[in-house]
């Protein structure tokens, strides 16, 4: 592995980096040349460099962190930006001084050691490149002769920053971009969360910005522009920055996609077609799966009835919607509540289906999207305790010193949407780490989790069990033997069983009955929308 300098490797310390000669620098700058003229020659329009930015080759090359040359391409700034520097002087020599060559570039790294980054507020002293050296970097960078910026922050030893999750809020970027367009004599575009219509119009109007980048947000729905051009932005569906179908899928060895819109990526082998045999569909449950399956349905041609038992649809995703860094959970309930209206889904609310309500329906199909329910252990006690769900769905408020009992995804946003408020909040977890149970989450969320339950001051106690609740304490059992916890509040995160007793009791009675979402397996969103589709686009 090549670096600028002889450093270690930030994922495996016990792997060292070659430095480059400084000839083979020299190449890589004239196979930028050699690939900016093919890209030319094949009709694009311009060539973005890819990047001083993230923490890639020509971003360590900037930063003195990394880079301890003695050559050209090392010293002070100018030399340590100099292979920036000649790879656009070899794409204008091969391409024209008349190609467009914009550069992406980070702001700010937020390093605040090797392999760790700093969250938003956090106070830390940057180890990689700051906005001061940043802002004399554009300077040399326009001068040379690049020829716009696509702005940015982080680096992959704070990755999240690079690649933002939903804990981030909406343009994330802008007060950094900000100060970039003070200096800058060229247009700077910015991405990173860039999808609310409203922030991202007065941020070019104010001049903030000359230009938006759209990544995940076109990936959710490809129709974004026109939507937004034709005035019907309630008809977007949103992207959740949850990464579990785009980065997640890729290194689950897939291709990329999107937890919310299965066909992304797949469009030629996927896609809705309207249905030769029309017919009457059931649909019980209004979750994810439940609402995915009707649209899809509904889109192909079918009659479709929902039945859902609350006031209000969305199921788990209600729940799952309200920590404050949730926003785009709640967008997405809406946009499958919009579109349940523009197909004339037939949407009964506050009726939970019997077997007699589905019978005067006259189904050809069922689809059966119960849900699931929490798990609740059965120790001394327990009658003491509350779930998660109660918390979230406002039945019982949450305590200051409370405890969750689990460490998965659901008990470490709770744990993060309650301590960023202040309150001393504790979780306790079986296993011998916190996000160990459940499908793995891509790693720029999970690792932006975990700093910021370190940075509100969530205690988190791994590899401890718990035993028994008494009235203002546990007993948990961990290798060290049993051990007492005083706390105010003993909340249950840890776990949820599928729920198929519809499905158990109608599976013979009906043509088609499928079981899908939670009710055939507890997954996530992307598990619940994917299947329904599927099974939906084929019936």
């Amino acid at each position: 592995m090549i670096a600028p300098s002889d450093t270690t490797n930030r994922w495996d310390p016990s792997l060292k980096h070659r430095e480059l000669t400084t000839a083979e620098v020299e190449h890589i700058v004239k196979q930028f040349g050699v690939s900016a003229a093919i890209a030319k020659k094949g009709g694009f329009d311009g060539i973005e460099v890819h990047a001083v930015h993230e923490g890639y080759l020509l971003d360590c090359f900037t930063m003195s962190l990394f880079n301890k040359r003695t050559d050209k391409y090392g010293g002070d700034l100018k030399g340590r930006l100099t292979f920036a520097l000649e790879i656009l002087e070899e794409i204008k020599k091969t391409c024209g001084k008349d190609f467009p060559v914009i550069l992406r570039f980070s702001i700010k790294s937020y390093i605040k050691e090797l392999r760790r980054g700093a969250v938003p507020e956090e106070k830390f002293e940057e180890l990689g490149r700051d906005v001061d050296e940043a802002l004399e970097a554009a300077k040399i960078f326009q001068e040379a002769g690049y020829q716009g910026f696509d702005a940015d922050a982080g680096s992959y030893d704070s990755w999240y920053w690079a690649h933002p999750p939903m804990y981030f809020e909406k343009g994330m970027y802008l007060d950094l971009a900000k100060k970039l367009q003070a200096v800058s004599t060229v247009p700077v575009m910015v991405a990173g969360r860039m999808d609310d219509p409203d922030m991202t119009s007065n941020a070019l109007a104010e001049g903030t910005i000359d230009m938006i980048g759209l990544g995940r947000p076109i990936l959710a729905d490809p129709e974004y522009i026109n939507k937004i051009r034709n005035n019907k932005i309630e008809t977007i569906r949103p992207c959740l920055g949850c990464h579990d179908g785009c980065f997640g899928r890729c290194l689950e060895g897939g291709s990329g996609s999107c937890a919310v819109n299965p066909e992304c990526g797949r469009e030629i082998i996927t896609g809705i077609r309207k249905s030769n045999d029309i017919k009457k569909v059931v649909i019980i449950g209004g979750g994810p799966a439940g609402m995915e399956a009707a649209r899809v349905a509904s889109i192909r041609g079918h009659k479709v009835t929902l039945f859902e038992a609350t006031d209000k649809l969305g199921g788990a995703l209600k729940l799952g919607s309200v920590p404050k860094f949730k926003v785009d959970d709640k967008r997405l309930i809406k946009w499958y509540e919009h579109q349940m209206q523009l197909l004339n889904v037939n949407v009964l609310l506050n009726k939970k289906a019997s077997k007699k309500d589905i019978d005067a329906e006259n189904p050809d199909v069922v689809f059966v999207a119960e849900g699931s329910t929490a798990i609740v252990p059965k120790i001394e006690g327990i009658k003491k305790a509350v779930t998660a769900e109660d918390i979230l769905s406002g039945k019982v408020a949450m305590k200051d010193n409370a405890v969750i009992i689990g460490g998965g995804l659901v008990g470490c946003e709770l744990a993060l949407h309650f301590a960023a408020d202040g309150n001393k909040t504790t979780i306790i977890e079986g296993l011998n780490d916190i996000l160990s149970s459940g499908k793995p989450l891509p790693p720029m969320n999970e690792t932006m989790l975990r700093e910021l339950l370190i940075f509100n001051k969530v205690s988190i106690n791994a590899g401890r069990k718990l035993s028994k609740i008494k009235e203002n304490s546990i007993e948990i059992i961990s290798n060290s033997g049993t051990e007492e916890m005083k706390c105010t509040q003993v909340v249950l995160a840890i776990g949820y069983r599928s729920n198929n007793k519809i499905y158990n009791a109608i599976r013979n009675e009906y043509p088609e009955v499928y079981n899908i979402g939670d009710s055939q397996n507890v997954r996530n969103i992307k598990g619940a929308v994917w299947d329904a589709y599927e099974v939906a686009r084929n019936i």
